[in-house]
């Protein structure tokens, strides 16, 4: 049976938690059926319940590194685990990386809501998301930490094919 090398096309099946189980992602359509956004009858969400494998090419970078290295050697059919450390995956959280502005500094028809991620532009002209943390009459805070920053991340992958 073939076995997956650098370079090779190929789809795969995940599902990626963190240390407590909390599902972050999936190739499975039911990690959002807790959340009534499966796109089942029964809720009428756009998301979709089918599964849908990945696909990509080893070697690329398109997925974690460490991932793509577990896929070398693999067959279809073949299932493993891999744990990603933190530092491996979004970095350490940041404290710095968490910042307030006085709401005079926001466009005027700007209505932050905390979870609410918002684009700006840092020091050097470059783009950045960010995710609205508090609001206050005053002021806004906002963190640019990855949203998964110092969490340590697990996947279970399934090899389907080799394409």
């Amino acid at each position: 049976m073939a076995q997956v090398k650098k370079g090779d096309r190929v789809k795969i099946k995940f599902t990626g938690k963190l240390e407590d189980g909390t599902i972050f992602d999936s190739t499975s359509g039911d990690h959002h059926a807790d959340e009534h956004q499966c796109g089942c009858d029964d809720c009428g969400c756009e998301e979709t319940c089918e599964e849908t494998p990945f696909e990509m090419v080893v070697g690329e970078e398109e997925f974690f590194v460490q991932v793509e290295e577990a896929l070398i050697g693999m067959a279809p059919g073949d299932k493993k685990t891999i744990n990603i450390a933190s530092d491996d995956a979004f970095g350490d959280y940041d404290e710095e990386c968490v910042f307030t502005i006085e709401r005079s500094e926001l466009p005027d028809d700007m209505q932050p809501e905390i979870g609410q991620e918002v684009e700006m532009t840092d020091e050097d002209d470059q783009s950045v998301v960010v995710t609205v943390v508090e609001v206050t009459d005053t002021t806004i805070t906002f963190d640019a930490n990855h949203p998964l920053a110092g969490e340590d991340l697990t996947f279970d992958i399934e090899l389907v094919e080799i394409v």
